[in-house]
């Protein structure tokens, strides 16, 4: 053999072991093994219960206990191989936690827009495509030995206050986009195949969530007070859709207590709520080291056995951390916990992974088995991220219309702001290593000729050394772009802000760039949360308005898009932006969500605010526009009751109230069929919001979110969009004591300035028959 043909075969033979060295390992059951391969819970064609009951029987005591955190141990009697939990997908596949990292064959991932930005679009199936993409990329990466299958993704927590610097990472403010977003995007993220999975999802932040450091007060301390209302109409929504509508394979409990309880030491939200009344088919797992903070920091037991004790026996099944590792043996030692406690929990997370087929032997026969580096960061990934961010972007204001730009009226465009030419800010936080990316001032100067100033140093624009040339540069252009905002630095986990306004002397440099601007002045805002931008909203001189959240990897390609009117502009605002002054009234620590007129407490998001706002919940212009009108629906709606003992309770009709579960609520549903005509010049997609206002009550939010559907209409054509409302689900409103109940009487209902009123009526028909 040559010296030319031993180099090749040197460099075949590494290539080969190079691609071994990549593909992953049978996480268990290899056939080549033939000590397992015959065992039952290795027999694929057996019931997944009874496999992870075998399994489970087979472990040590110590080797049970080391499986019950997130850095789970190899069994190599068993062929096991060390798994690690932690991974995560908030909106692509994420390097933040252990068991995922980019490199070799995998150099990056689809990054999609921010959560608060894609939930804007209005638009489920968006959502749900977006999670079947993010899966497809997660599973190339685990058969490529670079990640694991268990994502503790999404975050569905209310985006109850503006100033919660983790509020970008969820759907936003109402409990019905978050419910439908929660659903929409486990199910994608999941796979159909019924019980088996294509990654794993988690749920998270169970429950009321959403402080992180505010003042004195962080997560690790604060003790949520929420009454049995709010968490019944508010907190808890999107955690039930996730778990009943979406069937996702895991929850996560979060640190703070509710009403004095550690959520991840409280057998009523975790045994009864999510396992018992909602049927989770999966496992429940804390948010890291929760265990560990309720007993070294929250002193919510007296020994570090009884925690590990009380989490498990309260429905725990999983630890983020090494609490459990440490302490589970000792608990059971002293009779504080038994074995099959422990066996309970495995049971719930071994079954998980054998839905994943981590029992399956060979990954190759996986049905996702084939997907690899060729499957990460495709052309049509990337043409998705494109369309989210554009979906996602609302248009605030556009006086004139000064929008869209003319590429041959506006060939020069001053492109200025501390996030004009940004690549990571886009992303926002728990994101991965985009394909690539486009800044803003890469889109625009795709249409225009630029001239580019940062005008501050930062987003915390400290001073106004950099204004001069971001003013000249204002003067010498046809249009110009202030691109603004917040970014990871303002707004971000653990680091919630102090106000709702522009950082620094933004303000100032907007306002300075718009009295130079010889053309129009754009002002685009990146940011998570609402913005207090009254000032250029109430100032002549500033055209237009734009907020784009953190629109992903494509980000800068999207809103140029939008401000030349290659896209006509379709989002939405999925929070009310609040003036600065409402901060004053409402305390951050303050969970209750109705308005307290005697305290001077002002009340949470649209449904139970009625004060001033910047700019009010569901608001986004288009560059053309929709006229509404009903074709079709009820105007009276009987009531009927399940049972003639229903009634013997004398206050259930006379307190102008049905409890739900008086009624029969198998019913048909009530067709809305509203007609979308297109009156303007442009084609577009429009979202129709359905808001309903209940009977006057002090139950009763001042008005609440149905449905909503996005619709795309051509110029001068119409569509007709159908709403099914469901008189137990849609007209129920929750009393004081956690109960659902249906108001008798007149219910509104609203989309954009079109009205309708239906009367519900209780029947009490089969009392007369007697």
């Amino acid at each position: 053999m040559s010296y030319t043909q031993f180099s090749v075969l040197l460099l075949l033979l590494a290539a080969l072991l190079c691609s071994f060295a990549e593909a992953r390992e049978p996480f268990a059951c290899d056939p080549r093994n033939g000590v397992t391969r015959n065992l039952p819970f290795c027999r694929v064609s057996l019931p997944i219960q009874e496999r992870a009951r075998d399994l489970v029987g087979r472990l040590t005591l110590q080797e049970k206990i080391r499986l019950l955190v997130n850095n789970a141990i190899d069994v190599p009697r068993l062929g096991i191989k060390g798994y690690e939990w932690w991974s995560e997908a908030l909106h692509g596949v994420s390097n933040v936690g252990p068991g995922t990292k980019f490199g070799g064959s995998f150099p990056g991932a689809t990054s999609f827009p921010q959560v608060i930005t894609t939930a804007a679009s209005f638009n489920a199936s968006l959502w749900e495509e977006i999670g079947r993409v993010v899966s497809d990329e997660a599973r190339a990466m685990y058969n490529g030995g670079m990640a694991g299958l268990t994502y503790w993704s999404p975050n569905v927590n209310i985006f109850r206050d503006p100033r919660w610097g983790r509020g970008q990472e969820t759907p936003g403010e109402d409990p019905a986009v978050a419910a439908k977003y929660a659903a929409a995007y486990v199910r994608g993220l999941q796979g159909n195949a019924g019980e088996r999975l294509k990654v794993a999802a988690c749920c998270k932040h169970y429950t009321a969530y959403d402080l992180d450091h505010w003042g004195s007060i962080d997560r690790f301390h604060f003790n949520a007070r929420v009454s049995k209302q709010d968490l019944e109409d508010t907190y808890d929504i999107p955690f039930k859709a996730c778990v009943v509508e979406g069937n996702v394979a895991s929850v996560m409990c979060s640190y703070n207590q509710v009403n004095g309880k550690p959520t991840c030491a409280d057998p009523h939200l975790l045994r009864d709520t999510i396992r018992g009344d909602w049927k989770l088919n999966g496992y429940i797992v804390s948010d890291c080291d929760s265990v560990g903070v309720f007993y070294d920091e929250q002193h919510y037991t007296a020994t570090p056995e009884e925690a590990a004790a009380v989490a498990i026996k309260a429905g725990l099944d999983l630890d983020c951390g090494p609490f459990l590792a440490i302490h589970t043996e000792a608990a059971i030692r002293g009779g504080k916990l038994t074995e099959a406690d422990v066996n309970g929990a495995l049971m719930n997370t071994i079954s998980v992974q054998m839905r994943l087929g981590m029992f399956d032997g060979e990954p190759s026969a996986h049905p996702y088995g084939n997907l690899g580096p060729r499957d990460v960061c495709t052309p049509a990934h990337q043409q998705l991220a494109l369309e989210a961010a554009r979906q996602g972007i609302v248009l605030l204001q556009n006086r004139g219309p000064a929008l869209p730009l003319s590429t041959s009226r506006h060939r020069t465009i001053a492109v200025i702001g501390p996030n004009s030419d940004v690549t990571e800010t886009m992303i926002g936080n728990y994101a991965g290593v985009a394909c690539g990316y486009t800044t803003p001032l890469q889109g625009i100067g795709r249409y225009a000729r630029t001239i580019h100033q940062a005008g501050c140093s930062d987003v915390a624009c400290r001073d106004d050394q950099q204004f001069g040339a971001a003013v000249a540069a204002a003067r010498q252009a046809d249009a110009t772009v202030l691109v603004m905002g917040l970014d990871q630095s303002i707004e971000a986990e653990f680091r919630d802000r102090v106000d709702i306004l522009l950082p620094g002397r933004q303000q100032e440099l907007v306002s300075k760039v718009a009295m130079a601007s010889r053309g129009p002045t754009v002002l685009v805002l990146m940011s998570g949360g609402p913005i207090d931008v009254s000032f250029a909203k109430n100032d002549p001189r500033i055209a237009a308005i734009i907020w784009v959240g953190y629109p992903g990897q494509a980000g800068g390609a999207a809103i140029a898009d939008v401000l030349f009117g290659r896209t006509n502009p379709g989002g939405k605002l999925p929070v009310t932006w609040y003036p600065q002054s409402y901060l004053r009234k409402a305390p951050m620590t303050n969970m209750a969500m109705r308005a307290i007129p005697s305290r001077g407490y002002p009340g949470r998001t649209y449904r139970f605010y009625n004060g001033p706002v910047v700019f009010p919940f569901g608001h986004g212009l288009s560059y053309s526009s929709f006229a509404h009108s009903l074709a079709q629906a009820p105007t009276t709606v009987s009531v009927s009751l399940a049972s003639l003992q229903t009634i013997k309770n004398s206050t259930m009709v006379s307190s102008g109230a049905i409890r739900v579960s008086h009624a029969n609520c198998n019913t048909q549903a009530l067709g809305f069929h509203i007609d979308v005509k297109n009156t303007g010049t442009m084609d577009g997609s429009h979202t129709l919001l359905l808001f309903s206002t209940p009977p006057p009550g002090t139950w009763s939010p001042n008005k609440r979110l149905l449905a909503f559907e996005k619709v795309h209409v051509a110029a001068g054509s119409q569509e007709r969009v159908r709403f099914d409302v469901h008189v137990c689900k849609h007209l129920s409103v929750v009393d004081h004591f956690g109960i659902h109940r249906i108001p008798m009487g007149e219910h509104h209902f609203h989309i954009g300035d079109l009205k309708h009123s239906i009367s519900l009526q209780a029947t009490l028909e089969e009392i007369k028959s007697k």
